[in-house]
């Protein structure tokens, strides 16, 4: 298997060479040259089986220059005993046709875990065959989960260094505190004055830029990125869904072969593109459902096949979610349209802030997605009813795609079987909930939040939050956007 340039198809790399650069020197994303199947035997087979080996036949199909050996110790390392759940990522059915997939049974409880407890693992064995002897750094830009997991899945990890860069007013007090507070040797936390898109474009561009990686390779490091820009983030996410439509069929809901909807809150388009992975891969997918909140940039291009990120940013209560700029959505392209046409876009994208595809790949993309969005107010709303009527409490982002999932129902009628991704505890947004349950806003301090919210639903917040009461902050540096290079030399003392 090998792996081409969004931006370039005479760019050839293996999956160890993908993951190890994380980013295309052109500015491009690594994807797959071909698609895996997957029959309907073999998801028959998967049925039956833990999620351990369902993720093994998954990334055995991508992960080609892995041993067997190798996939099998980084996959066992990474969903082990540390996740609160055996199922790792266990699928709770709600109502009739919703079914809620629970991604943070993790131990920083965000969907971010199933992908950055297995990416150092396969970091370092791709590290071990392609930069040997060289330091990799990774740089984050983050709207709050991925910084958090991937400080944890790399800490103390032998041979990496990993820098977070965040949105110093972007992400809420509970993911604030689980970067600030991050132990370990290799790890350093900086925020920025501006939002993710910022931070974001900051380290798209240091990662290219030929003079910081020169700069680097004089010191013997070279960067990588634990963002879902690497390929080695993304592969992982295709797991879950395959996993989920096993555990539907276990459960009576549905049998091999009937199709189900897909439901996720994305902002950079990446937990989504996960799932379009997997049904190319042969998953039997009706539609996905593609969630936003009030930053509604994906909306749009899905319903209208425009791209523009020139607007209003709004600050939500879905942080996760507050993106202009949705980086993944060129892979998508990329599979739907070509290099040729990815290139355009994009320098369009660079020149203007915007672009719109042409009416053949509108209509491409049409076929398999839908789309919607809903203001904070309507998330709140759908967190106070989803848990007065399903007695289930979701966090700020699952709500977005219960209302949008919701809505996308009572518009069409479709009563497909739907996986919704379920993104976050809902004790990691506890003011939001907590407003949304009660009716009205609290001065309560986090932590006494917290104790409210699990007062009067019954609900234990997980035990990696709770703790973080009286760890000590290491970290409270904050820089300007343009400052961003300067930061990573500091960090690294080059």
């Amino acid at each position: 298997m090998n792996y081409l340039s969004t931006r370039d198809d005479n760019v050839r790399m293996t999956s160890s060479q993908a993951i190890a650069k994380g980013i295309s020197a052109d500015g491009g994303l690594f994807v797959p040259e071909e698609i895996p199947q997957l029959t309907s035997g073999d998801i028959s087979s998967l049925a039956g089986k833990s999620y351990i080996e369902r993720a093994k036949a998954v990334l055995g199909r991508f992960l080609t220059d892995f041993t067997p050996e190798e996939l099998d110790s980084c996959v066992r390392g990474a969903y082990g005993k540390n996740f609160s759940s055996e199922k790792v990522a266990p699928v709770v059915g709600i109502s009739d046709t919703m079914n809620i997939l629970e991604l943070f049974k993790g131990p920083t409880c965000a969907f971010k875990d199933m992908a950055l407890q297995i990416l150092p693992r396969l970091l370092t064995v791709a590290g071990g065959k392609t930069a040997k002897g060289t330091e990799i750094i990774i740089l984050v830009a983050t709207s709050g989960d991925t910084g958090k997991a991937a400080l944890e899945g790399f800490r103390d990890v032998e041979n990496t260094r990993i820098l977070v860069f965040y949105p110093s007013d972007g992400v809420s007090p509970m993911q604030k505190l689980q970067m600030c507070t991050q132990e370990g040797a290799n790890v350093a936390v900086s925020a920025i004055r501006g939002n993710f898109d910022d931070a974001q474009s900051g380290v798209k561009k240091i990662f290219t830029d030929p003079s910081i990686i020169e700069s680097l390779a004089n010191h013997n490091m070279a960067f990588s990125s634990a963002n879902s820009i690497n390929w080695g983030r993304l592969a992982p996410q295709i797991v879950y869904y395959i996993s989920a439509y096993c555990d539907l069929i276990g459960q009576g809901k549905i049998k091999c072969g009937d199709k189900i909807n897909i439901t996720v809150p994305t902002g950079n388009f990446g937990n989504i593109l996960a799932a379009y992975y997997a049904k190319l891969m042969g998953l039997p997918v009706n539609k996905l459902i593609c969630a936003s909140n009030s930053n509604s940039v994906l909306t749009d291009f899905l319903t209208t096949g425009t791209y523009d990120r020139n607007r209003e940013f709004h600050t939500t209560i879905s942080p996760s979610m507050d993106i202009l700029i949705s980086s993944n959505l060129e892979r998508l392209l990329h599979s739907v349209a070509g290099t040729k046409k990815v290139n355009e876009w994009m320098a369009s994208l660079a020149r203007t802030g915007k672009y719109t595809v042409d009416e053949k790949t509108f209509a491409a993309i049409r076929e398999t997605f839908e789309a919607g969005c809903c203001s904070d107010e309507e998330t709140k709303a759908a967190i106070a009813e989803t848990y007065r009527e399903k007695g289930y409490l979701c966090d700020t982002h699952t709500a977005v795609a219960v209302a949008v999932y919701e809505a996308y129902k009572e518009k069409t009628g479709d009563m497909t079987p739907t996986v919704i991704a379920s993104t976050a505890s809902p004790f990691k947004f506890s003011r939001a909930v907590l407003e949304a349950l009660e009716g009205k806003p609290s001065d309560l301090d986090e932590f006494d939040l917290v104790g409210r919210l699990s007062e009067i639903t019954g609900a234990e917040c997980p035990a990696p939050l709770a703790n973080l009461r009286n760890k000590p902050v290491r970290f409270t540096g904050c820089c300007e956007k343009d400052d961003m290079t300067s930061v990573v030399f500091d960090m690294l003392g080059i």
